[in-house]
């Protein structure tokens, strides 16, 4: 089982470096009650203030079934001034049910997501990390059992060894030597099973992802060149934004946008985000999984875009730390497995084989 108190001082020092006088909002669901309880014991030994927000089972799915146009393309002036004047903020994934939103209409979720961008800019200037704590809804999407799926978490962010800050230093300089092998790559090719896609890095920074912003972590990103994706390109790893199912996506791209897209399941879904706004078209990001403690995906974003021998690939805003400008009300990460038989290059040189780093 996780010790919440151990993962609290991972989250609240490692992740957030929380100082004396800074306000940390906190915000999870009421499942997660032994974390948030140790976290604000954390933060308060740290002399932080913690601002905890603990939404009640279902309270999403109630807010979608009541909310009106004005709070579906607004939002509460409160809410962004709570984010411009905190220092640091905590999310943590504790879901009761992982569908809950699936049947609220893909337009107004995008729509809200158009309203919200002022606040989503706002809250990316702050430092901030995401997180997720164990469920038996997590563990149901995941196909394990409440134990299994705990020790999985555990494993995954690195709370089974004895100084998993020290491992998570560990796994950093791991990747610096893949950045350094990226650092003056300019074009990037993924092969796989219907997949041949080439986009262009040169002149982009690589960022050594290394579980400070998101917990767990292990991956490095950039921001390709927004023209540059010719190809196409399927994603083998079921996504779940919004508790809605996405499976199968296969998507063509010209000039770096996106000109046709399917999927298997969740089509609707998949096209309306498209039409967001023009960014959400465009890549914001492609980045290369090395968590070998995540071995397979359990329908988590967070954690399946991590796995080792993976890559994914982000439609829409960019990360401005890797020189992208796309910008987007949209960052859906998609995840292209290439264990079971695919290649990524970078100027015609492999650097990834059915899952393993050359060397």
């Amino acid at each position: 089982m996780i010790d919440p108190a151990a993962f609290a001082r991972l989250l609240c020092g490692y992740c957030l470096d929380a100082q004396p006088g800074q306000q940390v909002v906190v915000r999870s669901t009421t499942l997660a009650a032994p974390l948030l309880l140790a976290v604000q014991r954390e933060l308060l030994e740290r002399g932080a203030w913690p601002l905890l927000r603990a939404e009640l089972p279902a309270a999403a799915e109630a807010w979608w079934d009541a909310a009106q146009d004005a709070h579906v393309d607004g939002f509460p002036p409160a809410e962004l001034a709570e984010v411009e004047a905190t220092h640091a903020a905590l999310t943590i994934q504790a879901p009761e049910n992982t569908t809950a939103l699936a049947g609220v209409d893909p337009a107004r979720i995008a729509r809200a997501a158009r309203a919200r961008s002022p606040v989503r800019e706002a809250a990316m200037r702050r430092r901030w990390c995401g997180t997720l704590w164990p469920t038996p809804a997590g563990a149901q999407q995941a196909g394990m059992g409440s134990s299994e799926f705990a020790r999985f978490v555990r494993r995954a962010t690195f709370l089974d060894h004895d100084d998993p800050a020290a491992a998570w230093g560990e796994l950093r300089a791991l990747q610096a030597h893949l950045i350094e092998r990226l650092a003056h790559a300019r074009e990037l090719r993924i092969e796989a099973d219907g997949t041949d896609l080439r986009l262009s890095v040169a002149g982009r920074s690589w960022v050594n992802s290394d579980g400070k912003r998101n917990m767990p972590s292990g991956e490095v990103f950039t921001g390709p060149v927004e023209d540059s994706a010719e190809g196409r390109i399927r994603f083998t790893v079921p996504s779940s934004p919004r508790g809605v199912e996405v499976a199968g996506i296969e998507l063509e791209l010209s000039a770096g946008r996106v000109v046709a897209a399917r999927a298997e399941r969740g089509q609707e879904y998949l096209l309306a985000m498209l039409d967001t706004d023009p960014g959400a078209r465009a890549l914001g990001e492609i980045g290369i999984g090395t968590n070998s403690g995540i071995d397979r995906p359990v329908g988590a974003i967070l954690f399946d875009e991590k796995i080792g021998g993976t890559v994914h690939l982000a439609l829409g805003r960019s990360y401005p730390e890797t020189g992208g400008t796309n910008a987007s009300a949209v960052h859906w990460d998609m995840i292209c497995d290439l264990r079971g038989g695919g290649r990524l290059s970078a100027d015609g040189e492999v650097i990834q084989e059915n899952g393993a780093f050359r060397h």
